[in-house]
């Protein structure tokens, strides 16, 4: 099962800042240049986590992450920009 997790940054070195925000890149969707949306199995959260922790400085760049249950995720309002992420649907595969 995936969880949704919303990834805040702030960073104020440019070559990391952008070195995060590429490497999030393989984990979920920015919804700002800061702000990612990520659903991800718990392998994948450990990987993204691990890459994270490769790139920042912790006593100088702050990062966050926000765990949204499901009822939460029906809540999220948006008022441009991206749909917010969801579950894809299951594949139905013929032939």
């Amino acid at each position: 099962m995936s969880q949704f997790i919303l990834i805040a940054y702030d960073i104020s070195n440019d070559k990391r800042r952008t070195k995060l925000h590429n490497k999030l890149l393989d984990y979920g969707t920015p919804v700002q240049y800061s702000v990612f949306e990520c659903l991800l199995d718990e392998k994948a959260e450990k990987a993204m986590r691990q890459a994270v922790k490769r790139i920042i400085k912790p006593r100088k760049d702050h990062v966050r992450f926000y765990y949204l249950c499901a009822t939460c995720l029906q809540k999220v309002e948006t008022t441009g920009g991206r749909e917010v992420l969801g579950e894809p649907p299951p594949a139905i595969i013929s032939g």
